[in-house]
């Protein structure tokens, strides 16, 4: 029992470390700010998300990278999780409040079948979600498929600014995402 234990506490302190060095790079980690695992990174402190692209749950092609511009939500989900269940509402009604100020939503389905994928996204929310089952897209950006749901907010500039690792509510996700959005970008940024 003790040996578990240890071994969990690990593997929450690698994962933790892990998160951190997605949203920055070297010494400059500790600028990030977690705050009950909600990892925050200034924007002279984030790094690039990595290739988001792939076929739509509902047919056809989808690359993040069209959307350099827009801050990106991108929720990792799957239709057997139970959490991905109870945010689903909170995620749909943040992405209406907030897609008027430039903010795009993207959905993530992992270890999944299509047709359960289909059926759970239906009636419950309106932004497009990418089909990987095999989980690539979430290990690329180091969420491993059995720490979903989690959440990732793009800024403008495609970089990761903030790295959520739990269901989230409205309350919660709408004032970090209208924070980033508020956000200027870089001179010489498109």
């Amino acid at each position: 029992m003790l040996t578990r234990r240890l071994a969990a506490a690990l593997l929450t302190a690698v994962t933790a470390g892990t998160v951190l060095v997605g949203c920055t790079s070297g010494s400059q980690e500790s600028r990030c700010s977690d705050k009950n695992g909600i990892i925050e990174c200034a924007p002279d402190q984030r790094s690039k998300a990595p290739t988001l692209a792939g076929d739509l749950l509902t047919g056809g092609r989808y690359d993040v990278s069209e959307a350099r511009g827009q801050v990106v939500v991108v929720n990792f989900w799957g239709s057997w999780c139970a959490p991905c269940r109870a945010e689903a509402d909170d995620l749909e009604a943040t992405y209406q409040a907030t897609k008027a100020s430039g903010v795009t939503f993207l959905g993530i389905n992992v270890q999944d079948s299509k047709d359960k994928a289909i059926a759970f996204e239906e009636g419950r929310v309106t932004y497009p979600s990418l089909f990987d089952p095999a989980s690539r897209l979430a290990l690329a950006l180091e969420i491993p498929p059995n720490t979903i749901p989690a959440t990732v907010v793009l800024d403008r500039e495609g970089r990761i600014a903030t790295v959520i690792r739990a269901a989230v509510t409205q309350e919660g996700l709408r004032p970090i995402v209208e924070r980033i959005a508020a956000e200027q970008p870089a001179s010489g940024s498109r």
